[in-house]
């Protein structure tokens, strides 16, 4: 099967779990830059999700440059992925609307956990397609960032019942990680196709 199905799907799944987050942003009351303190929390809360669905998004659509066919396997696993997303905006306004409290930060942290678990099960579909030479296995035979991503993961969710701002910044810090595309498999792609 032709993975053009598949993308479309994702990226149609990707775009309504935005939209979805975006439309759990309140408008404040009142006209004074103090109106907006109560929300602050929450609206930080988004953008830290959005960076991490554009990062997912990104990298998804880079995984998916180097395979040409998908398996049902495959879509299994990336429909475990988009069910991962899909909790991000309930996890994001529950850590925002709590202004970062333990139990929230922590749920907001293993949502992001499972996705990354997620994300590992649907690579490793992808290279188990038969193909003598392929082209995202050697992208990431030195995969330092996929190893170290969801150590650093688990961090923040233990964090967040000693320093909630401790886990904030690890949570910020994974997301900088891959913030840059991974650029391994765009630099694999020319020599495989």
């Amino acid at each position: 099967m032709g993975k053009a199905r598949l993308e479309a799907f994702s990226d149609g799944v990707l775009a309504i779990i935005i939209t979805i987050m975006v439309l759990e942003l309140k408008v404040p009351h009142g006209d004074t830059l103090e109106a907006l303190a109560p929300v602050l929390p929450v609206f930080l809360s988004y953008v830290l999700s959005f960076v991490y669905l554009g990062i997912y998004w990104n990298n998804h659509h880079h995984m998916l440059h180097t395979c040409k066919t998908v398996t049902g396997g495959i879509l299994w696993a990336n429909l475990h992925l988009l069910f991962w997303l899909s909790l991000i905006p309930f996890a994001t306004a529950f850590m925002g609307e709590n202004h970062f409290a333990p139990v929230p930060a922590a749920l907001y942290g293993t949502v992001l956990f499972l996705a990354a678990i997620a994300y590992f099960v649907l690579q490793q579909s992808i290279i188990r397609l038969p193909s003598r030479k392929h082209a995202l296995k050697a992208a990431i035979s030195n995969d330092w960032k996929g190893k170290l991503s969801p150590f650093l993961s688990l961090l923040p969710i233990a964090a967040s019942f000693w320093v909630e701002w401790i886990a904030l910044a690890l949570y910020v810090l994974v997301a900088l990680l891959w913030l840059i595309p991974d650029r391994r498999i765009e630099r694999h792609l020319p020599a495989h196709q």
